[in-house]
């Protein structure tokens, strides 16, 4: 079957490694499920992987892609909840929690075979594009503000790095729950599109804020992480999910967060009953995924180059015809 998969591990260079090609379509085993993939989205993780973070070198080659919609066995228009697994079903009992395409292959493919657990039912309403942005990006976003920020609605939160996926889907989920959400972004058209969103106000990267607020939602890392502290308010909560520009800061700001008494939570992925809320959500309300641009399977590179590029805003999504 025809996949875009990892072939080589390059940590300065990610996308030589990169390869499309025919690769063996999965076998059957007991407690699993093949799923005929019709749309799977681009995420970060694909790029790290490809950089040998979370992939080893003795898993090569490896299928990429953590996030799919399709068709399962008996004809069900499916999700993939990508967190293999955390319950133990379908893997051995002592196997420690990883994320698809860390030990099993990925989803840039025309099958993808996961624990059957890993299944949930798509919402008629979400077309196959659209679910496939919401099990790694949207997910983590969902966790990140209502599971680790704990905001209500009325509550005041700073996205940094609007036009990233877990951001935008910050924004947009932050709208809909009555949240006041301010973003920021070093690009005036992303911050314009980021208002248009749902944000109240988007500012330029490291620049103050009309107020502090309750929560920050942190995926930048080392660029961003002291205006983070500074933004939040005294007992306000910090959630980190990633690192894109490196995960040393030159000012931890130990000393605010410590003053203030700051919460500093991490946040990765998110659970399957977390990712079913997910979808009810966006069946119930309208909301969608900010989709940038839709490919078909064979010009994945483009899409890779996108991301890598950071000109994209919102999800970049790969279709099997």
């Amino acid at each position: 079957m025809f996949a875009v998969y990892a072939a080589r591990i390059d940590r300065d260079q990610p996308l030589t490694g990169l390869e499309l090609g025919e690769r063996p379509a999965p076998e059957a085993r007991p407690g699993w499920s093949t799923v005929t993939v019709k749309a799977a989205s681009l995420n970060h993780h694909d790029l790290w992987s490809l950089r040998g973070v979370g992939l080893a070198e003795d898993k090569l080659p490896m299928i990429l892609g953590c996030d799919a919609a399709g068709v399962d066995e008996d004809g069900n228009e499916v999700v993939l909840h990508s967190v293999i697994g955390q319950t133990g079903h379908g893997v051995g009992p002592k196997e420690p929690r990883s994320i698809l395409t860390e030990r099993y292959q990925g989803t840039f493919a025309e099958q993808v075979a996961v624990p059957t657990w890993n299944i949930l039912p798509k919402p008629k309403e979400l077309s196959f594009e659209e679910a496939a942005c919401l099990p790694t990006a949207w997910l983590t976003a969902y966790r990140m503000l209502f599971t680790n920020a704990g905001v209500r609605p009325g509550d005041s939160v700073l996205v940094q790095g609007a036009g990233g996926g877990v951001a935008t889907a910050a924004i947009v989920l932050g709208k809909a729950a009555g949240l006041r959400v301010f973003a920021t972004s070093r690009d005036e058209a992303k911050r314009k599109r980021a208002v248009e969103l749902g944000a109240v106000e988007a500012v330029e990267s490291g620049a103050r804020l009309p107020q502090r607020v309750d929560a920050v939602i942190e995926t930048v890392g080392a660029a961003t992480w002291s205006h983070s502290v500074k933004s939040l308010k005294p007992g306000g909560t910090l959630v980190i999910s990633g690192a894109t520009s490196g995960d040393r800061p030159s000012h931890a700001e130990l000393t605010r967060i410590f003053f203030l008494e700051l919460k500093v939570v991490g946040s990765t992925m998110g659970t399957k009953d977390e990712l079913e809320d997910l979808l009810a959500f966006c069946a119930a309300t309208g909301v969608r995924p900010v989709i940038d641009e839709v490919l078909p399977m064979d010009r994945a590179r483009e899409g890779f180059e996108r991301l890598a590029s950071g000109e994209q805003f919102g999800k970049l999504v790969l279709t099997n015809s």
